[in-house]
């Protein structure tokens, strides 16, 4: 059995899904693009701004699971550029806490709105 999170702190879904399930000690966050909760504009001025955006999502969301991004253990990133790939992860590494949690990068023709780059992940309760 799952149940649905969400944070108004966080961008709004972008189409028909949970901004996160629970599933037992798991909890799975969609992917988040960098959209601005309060404003609803996407970020995207630099790869470094969007990153920060989309995680930033990711953590509000994590937090209504009362969790935070310390309970990360897997996270995916999409990207449309393969050269926004350095400064994406620059980003990432100031704000994801180590020890890292396992990651993959995939490199995909598009993203919702437009986005540069969606980040998801998965959080476990008892880390």
């Amino acid at each position: 059995m799952s149940d649905s999170v969400s944070s108004s702190k966080a961008a709004a879904p972008v189409a028909a899904y949970s901004q996160a399930v629970n599933a037992g000690d798991l909890t799975f966050v969609s992917g988040q693009i960098p959209m601005d909760p309060a404003s609803g504009e996407l970020v995207s001025s630099s790869i470094e701004s969007a990153t920060a955006q989309s995680l930033s999502n990711v953590a509000r969301i994590l937090e209504a699971a009362g969790l935070s991004l310390n309970h990360v253990v897997k996270a995916t990133v999409f990207l449309i550029d393969s050269d926004d790939y350095s400064g994406m992860d620059q980003t990432y590494r100031t704000i994801m806490p180590e020890p890292f949690p396992a990651r993959e990068a995939v490199f995909v023709k598009g993203l919702p709105k437009g986005s540069r780059v969606e980040i998801s992940v998965i959080a476990y309760r008892n880390n």
